[in-house]
């Protein structure tokens, strides 16, 4: 008997190929782009897990109120971990991660005794032991364990290990940035660190052993630049643990610290605390963390994973309405089956099973033409959300899923129109009388009201993304952007750097050069601190100001266009200017002086101010993005920045690069454009711009096979009707009216539902922004017309087929 029913099914697939193809291929689509947001999200939910004891493990986390502002950060000082290991039983290890570019992580020139060539590389971190330890990878050359223990040793990656050497690379030196006094040897080669681990990016593990980056700093409870991990013992009571951190790290140490430094208590630290951060929540729960984007590479948000997750929901709730609805708009063409079949004994429970069978052939169809889909469209998802997901063929589970999830979709979309289908009674079906019931009719245009309203709220968000991005690509930051190019790389050339510059400035399409690793745009290798600032005379810990200590060179105001607002540039020719400052305005506000040029300010050493400048932003416009500012002249040469004229780039770039090969032969020259690394720092806005465009599409295509269904079920069940008023002299343009009607209230009905939601949705997305875009009802006037438009389109076919059709033929029957 099944096979019976699988026979009719296939056979009913085939004859009826148009619709056959339309709930196939709607279906399929639906199932690919859910498959591939699942692996997303399953990517997302899955980090840090696989680490032994993940449970166990913690990163501290600074928290405390100021300005009625909560703020959050991971920088520690230096003796934390190791105090704390050694006053708490429960704290079983402690290890500490810097990989701020200041002391030279990040990107460095890389050297081997075998191959004096330098090559650009990224992803390096100095680490204890002990984090690798509690973070352990597979090894592939040496020894994990003790790797870390001796000064100037590092362990590298295996893609880094293959890369640069040979076979085994244990022993082997490198060195950094033409640093011969400082050779680093390779102890253990890991594993790349996996893609799902807040660690990903990261390939070179400098040692932290017998490291002071200045004198006393490792005793230093005044300087905070570490992240610091802890390993609980099982069974911790980790938020009694927390306090009791705290009240060490406040009232033992770091108040005492500051009292010897001859400072006094700020009164923030009375709302201080430490936290906890579970391992496994660092990647997802740290937006609201301040890091510079230097501990973690790639940070995702819990928010964006269960937005893509309803996405994903729907866009398969839609496939299956669609296929519900395709199903029943086919009903008048197998009314006269279900009435044959009925004439001739078939109970209502056989044709039920007739139906099931039907659908889920269709589904087990679609869903694997669905898998296919989507590892076609693998590469191109994982282009738009930045990651390496693929699809797990040779897990034990995925073949089995996808058969229960073929069979799950089609009983749950196949129930309703089966139980339609054999309602109908033999007698007026056989007559050609097919008429829904007021129900089932309400029911399919709730369905239609669904689908489009999901489609629009989806339009709307892809404009107002598209919109706070091209507000925060074009905002008037304060400073110039274009136009600058920015060599990196160049600590390598030692004390040549300034006659470098010089000749890159006389090059005619060169307007200025300047030699700083602190830029206004925080791209790699740019450089971030963070100095308490007072006047000289009133050092008081209410008017200490925290802010940016950037080294700069003459040329840096003129190289990237800040507007001097007071007084005057640096001067060489000037001996005082070596103890000289330009602030910013945020600065003079903050510290309250009246008159800036020739007060005196410090930060533990003392500088006059010569000029201001007027405030631009530095940091990211999800925050205010700007500080309290000094700049003062000094060596900082890893980033050299060049503004061209408006003149032939790639002509000026052929100078540049001679000039390059005759100071440095042995290493390429490597460059990116500041405009184009400003917009990197929203490489996730434009991913998710990408994605919500993507999703909007497919949605709106699967949402019109549906209205496409709909529109054939409607005008089959009033062919009749419309031959009656072609007779009475009813236009074609009448006609398309009339069936059109109906519809456009649907789709008017979903503008109207989608609106507040989508408002509600993107306001609370923007207030993630302290820059953004005022929502303008526009938006959703444009929304509006193109989901009418779209279902004016996909509906006029049926209508115009219908309202040409011959009355007699309609007719005869009557």
């Amino acid at each position: 008997m099944l096979q019976n029913d699988i026979k009719i099914a296939w056979r009913n697939l085939r004859s009826q190929r148009l619709f056959s193809t339309i709930k196939i291929g709607g279906f399929a689509f639906g199932i690919a782009v859910s498959l591939l947001i699942a692996l997303f999200v399953q990517h997302e939910l899955s980090y840090d897990k696989f680490y032994p004891e993940a449970d166990q493990v913690f990163r501290l986390v600074g928290v405390a109120k100021q300005d009625n502002i909560i703020r959050k950060g991971i920088s520690m000082p230096a003796p934390t971990g190791p105090t704390f290991q050694a006053e708490f039983p429960a704290v079983e290890s402690t290890g500490r991660m810097l990989s701020n570019p200041l002391f030279g992580a990040g990107s460095n020139q890389l050297s081997t005794n075998e191959n004096p060539e330098n090559f650009a590389d990224n992803g390096f971190t100095y680490v204890d032991q002990a984090l690798l330890d509690m973070l352990p990878l597979a090894t592939v050359f040496g020894s994990l364990p003790r790797a870390l223990d001796e000064p100037n040793s590092i362990v590298i990656t295996k893609s880094k290990a293959e890369k640069y050497f040979k076979g085994d690379p244990i022993g082997k030196i490198i060195y950094l940035n033409n640093d011969k006094e400082k050779p680093y040897k390779i102890n253990a080669v890991i594993e790349d660190v996996p893609s799902n681990s807040h660690l990903y990016g990261f390939n070179f593990f400098m040692t932290l052993s017998g490291i002071d980056f200045y004198p006393g700093e490792q005793q230093n409870w005044v300087a905070s630049n570490y992240a610091t991990y802890i390993k609980v013992k099982k069974g911790t009571d980790t938020e009694l643990l927390a306090k009791q951190l705290t009240k060490s790290y406040i009232n033992d140490h770091y108040i005492p610290a500051i009292l010897q430094a001859g400072m006094q208590v700020n009164p923030v630290l009375n709302s201080a605390r430490l936290v906890l951060q579970p391992l496994e929540k660092i990647h997802l729960y740290s937006t609201d963390i301040n890091d510079y984007k230097i501990e973690t590479q790639q940070r995702g948000d819990i928010k964006v994973v269960w937005i893509f997750a309803g996405i994903a929901s729907f866009i398969l709730l839609i496939a299956v309405i669609n296929f519900i609805n395709l199903s029943t708009a086919n009903a008048s063409s197998r009314a006269k089956e279900v009435g044959v079949r009925k004439t001739i004994g078939s109970s209502k429970k056989a044709l039920i099973k007739q139906f099931i069978t039907e659908s889920l052939l269709y589904s087990l169809i679609s869903v694997f033409l669905g898998i296919a889909i989507s590892f076609l469209l693998l590469p191109l998802f994982n282009n738009l959300a930045d990651k390496t997901l693929h699809i797990p063929w040779d897990s034990w589970y995925f073949l089995p899923a996808a058969l229960l999830a073929a069979a799950g979709l089609g009983l749950l979309s196949g129930m309703y129109p089966a139980f339609v289908l054999s309602s109908f009674k033999p007698i007026a079906v056989l007559k050609g009388n097919v008429s829904p019931t007021s129900g089932s009719s309400n029911f399919r245009n709730g369905l239609v009201i669904f689908q489009f309203a999901t489609s629009i709220i989806l339009i709307i968000g892809t404009l107002i993304i598209n919109q706070q991005l091209n507000f925060i690509l074009n905002k008037d930051i304060g400073f110039n952007k274009d136009q600058v190019l920015v060599l990196h790389g160049t600590k390598t050339l030692g004390n040549q750097a300034e006659v470098f510059k010089d000749e890159l400035s006389n090059i005619p399409s060169i307007q200025s050069v300047a030699i700083s690793d602190y830029l206004p745009v925080n791209i790699d290798g740019s450089k971030r601190n963070g100095n308490t600032f007072n006047l000289e005379d009133t050092q008081q810990v209410e008017t200490s100001k925290g802010g940016q200590f950037w080294i700069v060179d003459k040329d840096y105001i003129s190289t990237f266009g800040l507007h001097l607002m007071a007084g005057r540039n640096f001067n060489m020719d000037i001996a005082s200017d070596s103890t000289a400052a330009i602030v910013n305005q945020r600065m003079v506000r903050e510290l309250g002086i009246k008159d800036p040029i020739g007060a005196r300010i410090t930060n533990g050493n003392s500088y006059t101010i010569i000029g201001v400048v007027e405030d631009f932003i530095f940091g990211s416009l999800r925050e205010e993005g700007l500080d309290p500012l000094c700049m003062v002249i000094g060596g900082s040469n890893s980033l050299i920045s060049v503004k061209i004229k408006a003149a032939d780039a790639t002509q000026t770039l052929r100078d540049i690069s001679n000039i390059w090969t005759k100071f440095l032969p042995q290493q390429q020259i490597q460059y990116s454009f500041l405009d184009e690394g400003f917009a990197s720092l929203y490489n996730d806005v434009q991913r998710t711009q990408g994605i919500f465009t993507a999703f909007a599409i497919i949605t709106i295509f699967i949402a019109c096979l549906g209205l496409f269904g709909l529109a054939a079920y409607t005008t089959a069940q009033r062919t009749k009707e419309i031959g009656v008023r072609k007779v009475l002299g009813a236009s074609v343009s009448r006609i398309i009216q009339l069936l059109s009607f109906g519809f456009l209230k649907l789709i008017i009905l979903a503008l109207l539902i989608a609106t507040p939601i989508a408002w509600w949705a993107m306001q609370s997305w923007l207030q993630d922004f302290n820059y953004r875009i005022e929502v303008e009802w526009w938006v959703f006037a444009l929304t509006g017309g193109i989901s009418l438009f779209i279902a004016m389109g996909t509906i006029c076919y049926h209508a115009l087929r219908t309202a040409r059709m011959n009355p007699v033929k309609s007719l005869r029957d009557e």
